[in-house]
């Protein structure tokens, strides 16, 4: 996937256009849409094209559960264009993006939702738009237990192995994922789990550091805690993400501190200097310029 070209006007038009409208009419979806259902889908493709030769995974992993549909919201009524003009504004040639949406195996059917790559403004709105944020008690996918937390695990082992990423395979650049969530994962990956959400058996649970380190072979991941209310998930995180943790002053700064995290990893800006202008060339409030560099300082601090 990824053909065709991208237009920042098209798709600011789309979000503006929906502003002001109830989520029900935004996310209509009451259930997982068949073409996200993850089960039997081997790879979602990040290739390069024509129109896209040098192509840059990126995989927006989003926590849907009640407390988490915010995020979502916002990309998709305001948020998601001003992403793509933040990576245009640094220097990031051929982003293409994927989501992914999760919820919690002890309570649904079926945990995961899973888009496709996609360049152009149209199919990015498709894809996010087809997500179900509605927190609908399905029938559980495990019968065994599990204590606490949410099902991020699954979401993490599908990125891990079931993406297959041109940036990687042809030039040995990771992509980047960016996660969302505000609970803790499941100490593992459970075999059942795997089987009736994804289809297919492995040999027996995962434990979620292994499931981790196995991203970590094509991706660059980022956890980001919606707010400080909630950071009381920071501690757990960091034991998986190193880092790579980033504590936002408000939701809605998920786009602007992702485009930094991107940005400065990918050696095109430095420090807070660079992520300051940047925001300013993308077109972020100004009043959320400083909050956004809070959030990005200890991270920024620790990579020297």
């Amino acid at each position: 996937m990824g053909y065709g070209g991208y237009s920042y006007e098209a798709h600011q038009a789309m979000t503006q256009a929906r502003a002001e409208q109830p989520r029900q009419e935004v996310f209509k979806q009451t259930d997982v849409h068949p073409s996200m259902n993850p089960y039997g889908v081997k790879k979602r493709e990040c290739r390069d094209s024509p129109d896209h030769p040098n192509s840059l995974a990126i995989c927006f992993s989003l926590d849907v559960s009640g407390s988490m549909g915010e995020i979502p919201e916002r990309l998709a009524r305001r948020e998601l264009p001003q992403f793509m003009k933040l990576l245009s504004a640094c220097g990031v040639p051929d982003p293409q993006i994927l989501f992914t949406a999760f919820c919690d195996a002890k309570y649904d059917k079926t945990p995961l939702q899973v888009g496709q790559f996609e360049s152009t403004a149209e199919l990015m709105d498709r894809w996010l738009t087809l997500t179900s944020l509605l927190a609908v008690v399905r029938g559980s996918s495990y019968s065994g237990k599990l204590e606490g937390g949410e099902s991020y695990e699954t979401a993490l082992w599908f990125a891990a192995r079931h993406t297959a990423l041109d940036c990687w395979e042809k030039r040995q650049k990771k992509g980047y994922l960016l996660m969302t969530g505000d609970e803790t994962a499941y100490p593992a990956l459970p075999a059942e789990v795997v089987e009736k959400a994804l289809g297919y058996a492995i040999e027996g649970d995962i434990a979620t550091p292994e499931v981790m380190a196995a991203v970590r072979e094509t991706w660059v991941p980022f956890f980001l805690i919606p707010d400080p209310s909630r950071r009381g998930v920071e501690g757990y995180w960091r034991t998986l993400f190193g880092n790579d943790v980033i504590v936002l002053a408000h939701p809605v700064d998920t786009c602007a501190v992702s485009a930094a995290l991107i940005a400065v990893s990918e050696g095109l800006i430095q420090g807070e200097t660079g992520v300051r202008e940047m925001l300013q060339r993308g077109g972020v409030e100004a009043a959320r310029i400083d909050p956004v560099l809070a959030s990005l300082r200890p991270w920024l601090e620790a990579r020297g």
